[in-house]
Order: C-alpha cells, then sequence, then structure tokens
C-alpha cells in the first residue's frame, strides 16, 4: 500500500496558517529553513535539529524533519563551516526538507509546548502574559503546594525539576511558559501568579523567588518543549495519514 504524500509547498502554506507563523517577532525565520524534496510522506519530528536527530531521520528515510528548534539564529556566525556544514550537508545530500517553528510552536492554544503541558498536568488556561502573550497563565485543578506541582511535573516529564523558594506556598494562579522563559519571571510575579514554571533558570532566578515569596519551577528546556513537536505530528498524521515518527533525544538541558 502507497504512502501517502503531500506537497512540500502544500505543507509549509498549511502550517504556516495553523500557527500563524507571520504573527510572530522572533529569534530566526519559521517555517520552511531548508528546502528538500517535492513529496513528502515521512516526517521525523523532534524538539531540535541536531545532528542525532538528522541521522536518525536519515535512517528512517524521512523525507522531512520537523523541530521546534532549527537554524539560523539571530546573531549567529553565518558562516557554513564545521558543524553547520555537516548539518546542512546531511540534508542537502539526501533532500530532505527542514521546518522549525519556534516562538508558534510555544504559543500556538492547542498543539504548541504551552497548551500541551497544561493538557497533560491538568492545569486550566485562564489568560495569557509575556512577550506576544506566548506565556500562559491558568490555575491547576485544585489548589496544591508548589512542592506538589513539582512532584506532577516530574511524573509526567520524566526529570527531577528545581524548585526554589517557598514550597509550601499553595498555588491558587500559575503562571508557565516552556524554554528558557526565565526572564518572563516577573511579569508572572505582576500578573499574580503564586507560581512560576518555565525550563531554564537563571541566578538572579533564586534571589527574585526568594524575596518575592513566589516559588519557581525549572523544568528543564528541552523536557517542557517536547510535547509540541510531538502534537504536531500527531496532528498531521491525522490530518493528512503522513507518518510521522517523534524522536525524543535525551537531553540534561
Amino acid at each position: 500500500m502507497k504512502m501517502p504524500t503531500i506537497r512540500r509547498d502544500e505543507l509549509r502554506d498549511y502550517l504556516d496558517a495553523m500557527l500563524d507563523a507571520v504573527a510572530f517577532r522572533d529569534y530566526c525565520p519559521n517555517g520552511l529553513q531548508v528546502e528538500g524534496r517535492p513529496e513528502i510522506g515521512r516526517v521525523v519530528c523532534g524538539v531540535t535539529a541536531s545532528q542525532a536527530l538528522l541521522d536518525e531521520a536519515v535512517r528512517l528515510g524521512a523525507d522531512a524533519v520537523l523541530v521546534h528548534h532549527g537554524w539560523f539564529w539571530r546573531g549567529e556566525d553565518a558562516r557554513v563551516t564545521g558543524i553547520r556544514r555537516r548539518r546542512l550537508a546531511t540534508l542537502l545530500v539526501r533532500d530532505i526538507n527542514l521546518f522549525a517553528y519556534h516562538l508558534p510552536l510555544d504559543a500556538h492554544p492547542d498543539l504548541g509546548n504551552n497548551a500541551q503541558l497544561a493538557c497533560r498536568l491538568g492545569w486550566n488556561v485562564e489568560g495569557r502574559f509575556g512577550d506576544q502573550d506566548v506565556g500562559y497563565l491558568g490555575r491547576p485543578e485544585e489548589p496544591l503546594a508548589a512542592v506538589a506541582i513539582a512532584a506532577e511535573l516530574e511524573r509526567v516529564l520524566g526529570r527531577t525539576p528545581l524548585l526554589v523558594g517557598a514550597g509550601d506556598r499553595v498555588v491558587r494562579r500559575l503562571a508557565w511558559c516552556s524554554g528558557g522563559a526565565q526572564n518572563w519571571f516577573e511579569q508572572a510575579i505582576l500578573a499574580g501568579a503564586d507560581c512560576y514554571v518555565s525550563g531554564e533558570i537563571s541566578e538572579q532566578t533564586v534571589h527574585l523567588a526568594r524575596e518575592s515569596g513566589v516559588p519557581y519551577i525549572a523544568a528543564g528546556h528541552h523536557a517542557t518543549e517536547r510535547h509540541g513537536a510531538m502534537a504536531l505530528g500527531e496532528h498531521l498524521r491525522e490530518q493528512f495519514g503522513l507518518d510521522c515518527r517523534f524522536v525524543d533525544l535525551d537531553n540534561p538541558a
């Protein structure tokens, strides 16, 4: 039985429109970053377009790679040498497409990283905050101490989060943003959050948590951003019948 396929440009247009890619001021180009073969049947999804993910895409015979963290970041050295050359050559030699959606895949109300965290943890979404409304505000299903929120994150994400600040504070209003959104902690506090969850933590985050009385939970950049790409692949499978496979490469950060 022949595998269902979709034209590359049709898939690009569909993803761009569904994720509202043009609406975001981002640190990288969103959408089709590297053009490959015109027909796509098998898609490998992952968090980051690392060499390891590309090698797995080659092994699986993928026509496209779909990730949250792509390439061509603002401020990077633009020369195609070393690691960049090897990554690009892996795609170009084998005619594999690369699609990447950064902030659009954080913010999407159903398939995005933040929406998927809420879905998996039973958090009720009530609003947005932060730059371009990428961060989420809401409530746990019932008031919980911050240590209990951290325990649930560990259960769902499969890694132990770092909790700083008042772990016994009862959380009725919660703010969260996947990845490296620790700089939005103060905005979350101003929005009335009893606790803030993100992926990474910085030195100054600890002091803000202690002095504000609002606990901060760093649950892992990679861990908090797995489910968007996973959900997007599942959506494409349901929508177009494509063979979409999520590849989770361990990353302790």
